[in-house]
């Protein structure tokens, strides 16, 4: 049986590689801070204090009415029970969470975390204002019916928020595409995404545009997600196209061309490619399909020149700037030979 892809991904040498090629480092050993260790013990004089007066109230050595006492008593219990599950979450936010290399990972169950801390405080304070049980249930769910049909596309939102943390179909800090709204993702809340643009209608790169953009994550439900950061290829495909006459000599551009574009990109992008390809390897799709050099093909074109297109893969933030620092170099090494390269006139690109 061939290995898996999250079975490859847990051999140190792939591991090493996506480490780099994503540019994450492994976390440090994680320590609590002087703040952390403050608050730690300060959750503990805490219960212990809810613990102390408790006894001094089921001792009756504070001198109340019974129905006071009875009261007193549930809200020193639910004080307790609220600081300790705080006290768990920091440290699980701390010693457990913090102790994870990646941050998207991080971020993501850091707002499980909160999500579920804020369910058991919830419980704990219901459970302050219903003795029984079964009125709390009751009315819990009533309100939730009454509530479900008043905020229907809130709820869609919350399960497709679930969705999203279960099938991935992008995390923060990926670049996609979601319908006709592009840039990277910033935000993933329990109800939204908010994303930072890129391109955009005012803009002919991908360069940020400075604008946030925000929708519901039910769009996720029923729309299209491009997503350009898939943590095991963080790269796309790009290319940069001039138009030449039929009598250059297409060997000439074909080898200057892909020699500029290789002596631009180095080795290191081949290196990150070779680790894909040895995982599509262990796969029934075509390893072949994968290049991990420039390409350079031709095309005749409409207008009676040939496209010379150079083809190469690159990370998809970078897009723009490696294609501003190629063109200007693809340029001047092919006009240097202007009897074997011809182009239309004004008509570069």
């Amino acid at each position: 049986m061939p290995d898996t892809a999250e079975e490859l991904c847990r051999r140190p040498d792939v591991r090493k590689e996506l480490v780099r090629a994503s540019g994450q480092k492994p976390a440090a050993e994680v320590k609590a801070k002087t703040g952390d260790k403050f608050w730690f013990v300060t959750h503990a004089l805490i219960v212990v204090g809810c613990a102390v007066l408790y006894f001094l109230l089921s001792a009756k050595l504070i001198p109340l009415p019974k129905e006071h006492l009875d009261i007193i008593g549930r809200i020193l219990r639910a004080v307790a029970l609220i600081v300790v599950v705080v006290a768990v979450a920091h440290a699980i936010s701390i010693y457990g969470i913090g102790r994870i290399e990646d941050a998207t990972t991080r971020f993501t169950l850091k707002r499980i975390e909160h999500l579920v801390v804020a369910l058991a405080i919830a419980v704990v304070a219901v459970s302050i204002l219903f003795v029984n049980w079964y009125p709390a249930l009751t009315a819990l769910g009533i309100g939730s019916i009454i509530i479900g049909l008043a905020v229907q596309t809130p709820m869609k939102s919350f399960i497709a928020w679930i969705y999203i943390l279960v099938r991935r179909p992008y995390r923060v800090g990926d670049r996609v595409k979601i319908g006709d709204a592009t840039g990277d993702v910033i935000d993933v809340g329990y109800l939204d995404t908010t994303l930072w643009e890129f391109g955009g209608e005012y803009l002919s790169t991908d360069h940020p545009t400075g604008r946030v953009i925000r929708f519901p994550n039910e769009k996720v439900l029923d729309t299209m997600v491009w997503n350009y950061s898939w943590p095991l290829f963080p790269y796309v495909w790009n290319e940069i196209k001039f138009q030449i006459a039929y009598q250059s000599d297409l060997q000439f551009v074909s080898e200057t061309m892909q020699r500029i574009v290789e002596e631009d990109l180095g080795e290191e992008m081949v290196k990150r490619v070779e680790v894909y390809r040895e995982l599509l390897a262990r796969t029934p799709v075509d390893e072949l399909e994968v290049r991990s050099r420039p390409r350079v093909i031709f095309r005749v074109d409409e207008m009676t020149w040939l496209d010379a297109i150079v083809r190469y893969i690159v990370p998809p933030r970078e897009a723009g700037s490696v294609k501003s620092r190629l063109i200007p170099k693809l340029l001047a090494a092919l006009n240097e030979h202007s009897e074997r390269v011809m182009f239309p006139k004004a008509d570069a690109r």
